[in-house]
């Protein structure tokens, strides 16, 4: 099937209908017109539906994110680019079970562990739960809306910073609309977490897809990402979890690798979901600081597999 010649979106829906897939230049310039208010919602909702329905490409993936990141409101790290700390995100895709923060509070312990080598990025939004990260931080008296240029001292001095997505993403407002509509997740989804706005160059990102995590990895060996580990459970959840063994896909300069990791061989107990799930803000929030206090728990375990892997991404552990 040969593309159309020109960017028309018609043209375009036509080729998905038909099974075709858009390579990259194409690709670009279709999230070009996106991003930039030139496709109505009717042909964006049509157009998501179909790259759902058969799984987006790298191709895809990859034109998604450098549009986004053109478009995106930065953080700006010249301070870390001297100084040569490392800039981590744990940003994951969601879509699987919910459980609590693992990811955010992952973040802390992780500038708390390595500090001066490593500052964590945390890329975020709120969700559908209200259970999100940014309602959890902002409950605990974060303020999710800083400016970018607090969120670089931020990073600088205490080693975090939260970047609230909806802030450095203006152009994402041209795809609120559909995405809102269609009530499942979508390829945006996947271009978020690896659209980190201060530049993460590594990333611990969580999926519930085996098929997702591998577009991922592929897609952040082409965009140039100096580590990450895309990681996926084999019961469904989007972390590192003590519930089941945990397939791994690292990326590096040096390509890919692949294995499994079971947490009970690195002394884990296996736990049940049941043990891992909140079910009101206010109890994601006081779980969050009972972690960070120290207090024993099935959460605190689940944080301290996802920190360690983040702190190996990072290089310092």
């Amino acid at each position: 099937m040969t593309l159309p010649a020109s960017t028309d979106i018609q043209g375009v829906l036509t080729l998905l209908l038909g099974g075709g897939l858009l390579d990259e230049p194409l690709a670009e310039r279709i999230f070009e017109l996106i991003l930039t208010g030139h496709v109505n919602d009717a042909q964006l909702g049509a157009l998501l539906a179909f790259i759902s329905a058969r799984g987006a490409t790298v191709d895809e993936l990859v034109s998604g994110v450098r549009v986004l990141r053109r478009h995106m409101v930065p953080v700006p790290v010249s301070a870390h680019d001297r100084s040569g700390v490392i800039i981590l995100d744990t940003c994951g895709t969601g879509g699987g079970p919910k459980v609590f923060n693992v990811s955010t509070v992952a973040a802390f312990v992780v500038a708390a562990a390595a500090p001066g080598r490593v500052s964590v990025a945390k890329h975020g939004g709120k969700s559908r739960t209200g259970r999100g990260s940014a309602e959890v931080l902002e409950h605990l008296g974060v303020n999710i809306l800083a400016s970018p240029t607090a969120q670089a001292a931020s990073l600088e001095l205490a080693g975090i910073c939260f970047s609230f997505a909806p802030h450095h993403h203006p152009a994402m407002r041209h795809a609120a609309a559909a995405r809102k509509s269609l009530g499942f997740p979508t390829i945006f989804n996947l271009i978020g977490p690896l659209s980190n706005p201060a530049g993460a160059t590594h990333q611990l990102i969580g999926t519930f897809d085996p098929v997702v995590a591998r577009t991922l990895v592929e897609a952040n060996v082409r965009l140039g990402s100096r580590r990450s580990l895309v990681v996926t459970s084999q019961d469904g959840l989007d972390e590192l979890t003590t519930t089941a063994p945990n397939e791994l896909l690292e990326a590096s300069p040096a390509g890919i690798t692949e294995r499994t990791l079971d947490p009970r061989e690195l002394g884990f107990p296996r736990r049940a979901l049941a043990e891992l799930q909140v079910h009101t803000l206010a109890a994601a929030a006081a779980l969050f600081t009972d972690i960070l206090a120290g207090t024993p728990s099935p959460a605190r375990e689940m944080v301290e597999l996802n920190a360690a892997a983040a702190l190996w991404v990072a290089g310092v552990a």
